[in-house]
């Protein structure tokens, strides 16, 4: 389940979005579906907009980079980025832009996942700040619920 309201930044230097999520799976699992970019391939991306690739250089200042088609057609939406901090299994920093022809495209915000155990359970704590208005902010707060529900589909599957 999905918690927390977007909030605006008091500094009117754009927008920042807070969202918890508990996850069933062990933090273990789903850090590695957040790092390994075939699982993520799987889940990035909301349900009208599934990635299609997905790639990463898992280290701090390495790149990542991840593709979402429109299930209804239109142009590919690019998203990529570099990561800042990554601490296995707690906690993943990295920078997010679009890439044309999304309207907030080159504008670099930062992205912030918190893993915490909770009884064999996973506790996501999502924060992306940087965002460039409060409409973009509402949009990615959807797309992220959306994502995660994806997520949350995934790890409920059973293993091959």
């Amino acid at each position: 389940m999905t918690t927390g309201d977007p909030v605006a930044r008091a500094d009117g230097g754009g927008a920042e979005l807070y969202l918890t999520r508990v996850f069933n799976a062990p933090r273990e699992i789903v850090f590695r579906a957040w790092t390994d970019p075939e699982q993520m391939k799987q889940w990035l991306g909301p349900r009208d907009f599934p990635a299609v690739h997905v790639e990463m250089d898992l280290r701090p200042g390495g790149a990542w980079r991840a593709c979402l088609r429109p299930v209804h057609g239109g142009p590919d939406l690019w998203q990529g980025g570099h990561y800042r901090e990554i601490t296995v299994p707690e906690k993943l920093v990295y920078t997010f832009a679009w890439d044309e022809p999304h309207p907030a495209h080159g504008h670099e915000m930062l992205v912030t996942a918190v893993f915490t155990e909770q009884d064999g359970r996973t506790r996501l704590v999502f924060r992306q700040t940087g965002l460039p208005s409060a409409a973009e902010r509402d949009g990615h707060q959807g797309g992220w619920t959306s994502t995660f529900d994806r997520l949350d589909d995934f790890l409920d599957r059973p293993a091959p």
